[in-house]
C-alpha cells in the first residue's frame, strides 16, 4: 500500500492522505485511485477557475530553427509560477502550438494533447491547477514559421 500511495504521490502531486484515501475507496486498485484523483483535481479545479491570474510567464520555444513560439501563460503567485509543474506546462502548451499551430487561444483549449489524444489541452491545464492549488490561464501567443 505504501509504494502504491508514493507511486500515485508521484504521479498526480496529491497529498498522502489524498492518495491514501483514493486506494482506500478503489480498493487497492491503482488505476482507479488514478481516476478517482484526477476527478476531484478537476472539480476543484473549476472552482478556481474565476481566480484571477496576476504572475505570469515568457515561455519560448523555437523547433528545428524554423518554427518559434512566444507563449504568455499566468498563475495567481509568483510561487506557482516558478514551480516546476507550471513551467513543465508552459512548455508542454509552447510545443503543442508549435505543433498544431491553433488560430487562437479557444482553439488551442479544444484540441487534442499532441502526447495524449485521450485529453484536450484545457484538461491538462485543469489538471495542473488541480496540482498546483491555483488557477492557470493563457493569456495570448504568437507562432512563427520559416
Amino acid at each position: 500500500m505504501v509504494k502504491n500511495v508514493q507511486k500515485l504521490r508521484a504521479q498526480t502531486g496529491a497529498g498522502v492522505m489524498e492518495c491514501r484515501r483514493a486506494l482506500e475507496e478503489a480498493g487497492g486498485d491503482f488505476d482507479r485511485a488514478l481516476q478517482i484523483i484526477n476527478d476531484k483535481g478537476l472539480a476543484r479545479a473549476e472552482k478556481k477557475s474565476g481566480r484571477k491570474t496576476g504572475a505570469g510567464l515568457i515561455e519560448s520555444y523555437l523547433h528545428n530553427g524554423r518554427i518559434g513560439v512566444l507563449l504568455e501563460i499566468r498563475a495567481e503567485t509568483d510561487f506557482v509560477v516558478r514551480s516546476e509543474p507550471f513551467r513543465e506546462l508552459a512548455h508542454e502548451i509552447a510545443m503543442q502550438i508549435a505543433s498544431m499551430e491553433p488560430a487562437d487561444i479557444k482553439a488551442l483549449l479544444g484540441q487534442p494533447y499532441i502526447k495524449d489524444e485521450s485529453i484536450k489541452v484545457q484538461d491538462l491545464i485543469k489538471r495542473t491547477i488541480a496540482k498546483v492549488g491555483e488557477n492557470i490561464t493563457v493569456k495570448k501567443f504568437c507562432r512563427y514559421e520559416v
